[in-house]
């Protein structure tokens, strides 16, 4: 069994060390590591400093040059910091290289994005996507002198010491882990598929919401639908995809699900680990985008929302665009300032409800996309075709004669084939027939 160590109290504090590279925009390198910053305080821990390092040429030691590494130890002595985070990737060499010049310990950026995630899954699927994450990324750094596996020796000959062995048993023990959560998962994506059958059955439509981590999704979930899915100003506070209703103005219903944010240099191990979770996305009928307006890279955020819907297989999806948190800018002319608006953007406030009589238009508008509206007469001994119709929210109009019930409704495409023998439309002798006809009283 893997065990991983209680953080030290040393740990407490880090030293956060953000890279600029020769052609990046010292914004974009500032913004990463401001955003850094906000990872480590919501993984508990307390930045002591922030440095940012202007690195012409990753050295293969190090990441950076020798003389940059004694600063940076030295200051994280000085500031008496007990961890170093780099806002970049470390190969298993360079970490074991920095922890034994420095005898800290030093993480990088997707190490601490895997330990926010692990604390924050609650569902066993959760769990077991970022315990998937997590074994992946440890198992080429299990001779790191910050972690420890429960050892395992055997007996008579066979007995050896804790030296490379021990790392061959320790590795095999990971491999064997990861191989069970894979079947494991496997059969999530399976019950997962098994779950959406059912729901096509009764074709209601489906949206997801998507969008950077912190950019207000939960919120707009809860002001939509009138639930109360956790809302917190952290990022990724919720791990888990949430499914709610949401019936519109016009009648019609609508399966609105709330999805895990999106980072920008997000972990590929999280993406291919969380693709049963994401898979929510893919086969949606449409996405509500969501930005959060207030933020100086809010253009940044929806290019590298978009990078990751196009590696998960979304990006050719109808997508909403909707920007959030328009009550802290200061009127309009923040707006135009902040980003150039188009006429298919939505600009809505989740905490004071502006925006959401334009929002709702917009999510009618793509459901009319994909119904029609169809007359129909029902014998009345199919009433349950009736009643499903109704809790679809799909009937405009009802009326019961001798012949037996007459419906208008909007008609999800998808669920035409099974009313045709019911359908009436192309048939204007026998729909005026039906229209003459007196009703039952």
């Amino acid at each position: 069994m893997i065990e991983v160590r209680e953080r030290p109290k040393v740990l407490e504090r880090a030293l956060l060390v953000g890279l600029k590279y020769p052609r990046q925009n010292p914004s974009e390198a500032e913004g990463l590591l401001e955003e850094l910053k906000a990872l480590v305080e919501t993984d508990d821990i307390g930045v002591a400093h922030c440095q940012l390092v202007k690195l012409r040429r990753p050295q293969p030691r190090f990441l950076l040059g020798k003389g940059k590494v004694a600063e940076i130890i030295d200051m994280a002595r000085e500031s008496e910091c007990g961890l170093i985070v780099l806002d970049d990737d470390l190969s298993p060499a360079q970490q074991r290289n920095w922890e034994k010049e420095s005898g800290l310990c030093v993480i990088d950026r997707r190490e601490v994005i895997l330990d926010i995630f692990a604390k924050r899954a609650m569902t066993k699927e959760a769990v077991l996507q970022v315990d998937l994450a997590h074994l992946e990324y440890s198992l080429p750094r299990l001779k790191r002198a910050w972690t420890h596996l429960s050892r395992q020796r055997g007996g008579g000959t066979t007995q050896r010491g804790e030296g490379e062995a021990q790392i061959e048993i320790d590795q095999r023990l990971v491999r064997t882990r990861i191989a069970r959560l894979k079947r494991e998962l496997v059969e999530v994506v399976r019950r997962r598929g098994v779950q959406r059958k059912k729901r096509l059955r009764v074709p209601v439509p489906t949206a997801a919401i998507v969008g950077y981590t912190n950019a207000g999704k939960s919120s707009l979930l809860n002001r939509l639908t009138g639930s109360r899915v956790l809302v917190e100003d952290k990022l990724f506070a919720t791990l888990d995809p949430t499914t709610r209703r949401l019936t519109l103005p016009s009648g019609s219903n609508l399966l609105l699900t709330d999805t895990v944010g999106f980072l920008r240099r997000l972990p590929h191990q999280l993406i291919e680990a969380f693709k049963a979770t994401l898979e929510e996305t893919v086969v949606s009928d449409f996405l509500i985008h969501v930005l959060d307006i207030s933020h100086p890279e809010v253009d940044l955020h929806h290019t590298s929302a978009l990078e990751v819907l196009k590696e998960i297989g979304a990006d050719s999806s109808r997508i909403i665009t909707v920007y959030n948190k328009v009550d802290l800018l200061d009127g309009s002319k923040e707006i135009r300032r902040n980003h150039r608006p188009t006429a298919q953007s939505i600009y809505i406030s989740a905490t004071t409800g502006e925006g959401f009589d334009e929002l709702r238009d917009r999510i009618e508008n793509m459901i009319e996309a994909d119904i029609e509206t169809m007359e129909m007469l029902i014998p009345h001994d199919r009433y349950d075709i009736v009643s499903r119709l109704h809790k679809l929210g799909c009937v405009k109009k009802e009326e019961s004669i001798e012949e037996g019930i007459y419906l208008v409704g909007n008609i999800p495409i998808s669920m035409t084939h099974r009313l045709q023998p019911y359908l009436l439309n192309g048939n204007e002798t026998l729909s005026r027939s039906i229209k003459t006809s007196k009703p039952i009283t």
